[in-house]
């Protein structure tokens, strides 16, 4: 679809293939683009596991992967001190989930969507970390397992104890205020995390909009073909470079976050 105005271009680009309508509606493009590159993180690493299992030197991907998941379990390590067995591979599935979709946005703008409307959908977002539903649905299994962690931890009477008698004290009057506190402190978790996830790659995917949108206005101002297509080339591969460092960086940060909660929720106050 060839947009008339930046306008009509930005909200083309921003609109997701969905079903549904109000609440019920469901962006079949987020979901199928998740479930997708999940099957193909798995698979990779299956692949990988296969190689390091079978060799005593393994190389390649299985040596890289192998060097991800120690990298990963130091990291885990470093902030939780119990059996974090569990844990590792929590914080290695997510950080390998997200750079896989995270890096969706590095492919040309454009050509998403001419894939899909060759196959006759008339949208099709291809980054689901650039929206709010699939980052807010990972941010609320993280609180169920902080919350989880949390009554394994103290039991149902200590964690529900802890609600009301921490941090001001264990006072009837101090209970509300304390409830208040907990609940805010609960809460701010999931939705920090699935904001801050989501911002920066929504802002990153439109910034690739904004690059794109310069060839339209040197088509407007008569400009040559060749020269629309260099400076779109020039300066998208400049915000491709730097866009690299917030992939892994956000990926990084959603893996770190959610191993914290739940260090801090186990913990005796």
């Amino acid at each position: 679809m060839a947009a008339e105005s930046p306008s009509e271009y930005v909200n083309h680009h921003m609109t997701h293939l969905t079903s549904g309508q109000g609440f019920w509606a469901w962006h079949v493009d987020t979901l199928v683009m998740s479930a997708g590159l999940a099957a193909f993180v798995g698979l990779l690493l299956w692949l990988a596991a296969r190689r390091v299992s079978g060799s005593s030197t393994p190389a390649g991907l299985g040596s890289f992967v192998e060097f991800v998941y120690e990298w990963v379990d130091g990291e885990v390590g470093s902030i939780y001190h119990g059996n974090r067995k569990f844990l590792t591979a929590l914080a290695f599935t997510l950080f390998t989930w997200i750079v896989a979709m995270n890096t969706m946005d590095l492919l040309p703008i454009d050509a998403p969507g001419m894939v899909a409307g060759a196959f006759g959908a008339g949208h099709w977002r291809v980054l689901p970390t650039a929206d709010i539903n699939g980052t807010a649905a990972m941010a609320v299994l993280v609180l169920i397992l902080v919350i989880g962690a949390g009554l394994r931890s103290k039991g149902v009477n200590g964690y529900l104890h802890e609600w009301v008698s921490a941090p001001f004290g264990n006072h009837p009057l101090l209970w509300i205020p304390n409830l208040l506190l907990n609940a805010i402190e609960l809460l701010s978790k999931p939705i920090s995390l699935a904001m801050r996830l989501f911002g920066n790659m929504f802002a990153g995917e439109l910034i690739f909009m904004l690059i794109a949108l310069l060839g339209l206005g040197l088509k407007h101002a008569s400009a040559g073909s060749a020269a629309r297509l260099g400076l779109q080339i020039v300066l998208g591969s400049g915000w491709a470079v730097f866009h690299i460092l917030i992939v892994l960086l956000q990926a990084f940060i959603f893996m770190v976050l959610p191993i914290v909660y739940i260090a801090m929720a186990e913990e005796h106050h």
